[in-house]
């Protein structure tokens, strides 16, 4: 069975940046599940597994436009301390839902300086090619509720925690690219035991914690 529109697909892969540092590995945990054909990865590498079957292998370069865009600078920038409320003990890493000139999108803290913090609203991979070796275990029709959802319902597959912008963590690496932030696979979005709900910052950040991913779905 060839990858099609709402191929439910298996796959293995390496991920490395364009100086060929390893960035994810899965052939050593869980292989990923994803829905052909819905956004769950990013564009170049949905691209390149259209038409494939069960048992291919290829190895891809994808441009940074393919993938996670550009880097826009007037996404990072400098948040007043008091913008934050009662959050306390900022640092780097957290993560919020924040307003931007580009719409409403998750943010990382990258800097807190004594009445500044400095926030970042791309990707950590904006701006980047990606390279990935991908073998393809498994590909499937997907059901009728797995089409309806848009992602897979499996342990470990893209949706599978119910796109927990606060994700960032786990199955399919950064998330459907219907939702900003999340995806199924990625960082914690609860780093440092803040679950970052109901509270006001960046420019009215209605934080949530996100999940910027990897391993190529979108986020």
């Amino acid at each position: 069975m060839k990858i099609t529109q709402h191929s439910a697909v298996t796959i293995h892969y390496r991920l490395s940046d364009e100086e060929g540092r390893l960035l994810e590995d899965s052939f050593d945990s869980e292989p990923m599940l994803y829905l052909h054909g819905t956004e769950n990865l990013i564009p170049g590498l949905e691209a390149a597994l259209e038409g494939k079957t069960k048992g291919e292998k290829l190895d891809v370069t994808i441009s940074a436009e393919e993938a996670y865009g550009p880097y826009h600078d007037g996404l990072r920038q400098a948040v007043p301390l008091e913008a934050f409320g009662d959050i306390e003990d900022i640092v780097p890493g957290m993560r919020f839902i924040a307003e931007t000139e580009m719409g409403q999108r998750p943010v990382q803290v990258m800097e807190v300086k004594d009445d500044v913090v400095i926030v970042d609203g791309n990707h950590p991979l904006a701006g980047q090619a990606l390279n990935f070796s991908v073998e393809i275990i498994d590909v499937r029709e997907g059901s009728a509720e797995e089409i309806a959802h848009g992602h897979i319902h499996a342990k470990g597959g893209c949706g599978s925690h119910g796109h927990d912008h606060d994700h960032s963590g786990g199955g399919c690496c950064g998330g459907s690219g219907k939702e900003e932030a999340g995806g199924c696979c990625g960082g914690s979005d609860h780093d440092h035991g803040h679950h970052h709900e109901e509270h006001e910052a960046c420019d009215t950040p209605k934080t949530g914690c996100d999940g910027n991913g990897g391993c190529g779905c979108r986020g």
